[in-house]
């Protein structure tokens, strides 16, 4: 299996995120612009590093499944929010040929593991998104899984924070099985890019909201 970690200087979380990585996943970390020594940090601990010069959250995730060559390629968030060892909940149903896309669907492991304001709009853009598709799903989680070759063929196009929101649409369209797992949510470590922050939060909706508009 190869797992994408997009990763935008996350030199605090690398280590714990690396080290829990399941035995035949392999780490494939997208260096989106790190200034903290993320992408030499990633090497060192036997990471296959990826730099994607594009800002983007799509713009990552999309680098890192061409430069995938597994059959199967997971999708993880590179803060330490995410347990790696959880990964199999994901990718074993797809590589089984049980389903064809799962998502983790985040079960806040503390208190304040998830923002009510990103609790909020994971919902509403969760109800969007069943009204759209049918696709019986409550989260947009970033841990996901699906084959390799089928990703690519849905021709995926944003590159901002629209990117997983856009897969599970485009799926749906394409008469995938969908499924959802539970996985815990922990507190991330170091500074939030998008849910820790309302702005972060907000920008995101608003990426979603346009594929949903577009697609």
């Amino acid at each position: 299996m190869d797992v994408v970690l997009p990763c935008l200087d996350e030199a605090g979380a690398l280590p714990w995120v690396l080290k829990r990585m399941p035995p035949g996943y392999r780490a494939i970390v997208v260096d989106n612009g790190s200034t903290d020594g993320s992408a030499d940090l990633a090497r060192d601990l036997g990471a296959l590093v990826v730099h994607e010069p594009v800002k983007g959250f799509g713009s990552a995730c999309h680098a890192g499944l061409t430069a995938a060559t597994a059959p199967v390629v997971c999708f993880c968030d590179c803060d330490a929010s995410l347990d790696p060892r959880e990964l199999p909940y994901v990718a074993e149903p797809v590589r089984d040929g049980d389903a064809d896309l799962v998502l983790g669907r985040r079960r806040p492991a503390t208190r304040g593991a998830w923002p009510p304001h990103a609790r909020l709009a994971n919902r509403v853009l969760a109800h969007k998104l069943r009204a759209r598709t049918g696709a019986r799903l409550h989260d947009l989680g970033p841990m996901r899984a699906a084959r390799r070759e089928d990703l690519l063929a849905l021709g995926l196009t944003d590159r901002r924070s629209g990117y997983p929101l856009e897969m599970v649409v485009r799926a749906a369209e394409a008469s995938w099985r969908i499924q959802e797992t539970d996985v815990r949510y922990l507190p991330r470590t170091g500074r939030s890019k998008v849910t820790g922050t309302l702005r972060g939060t907000l920008t995101a909706v608003r990426d979603m909201s346009a594929v949903l508009a577009h697609v």
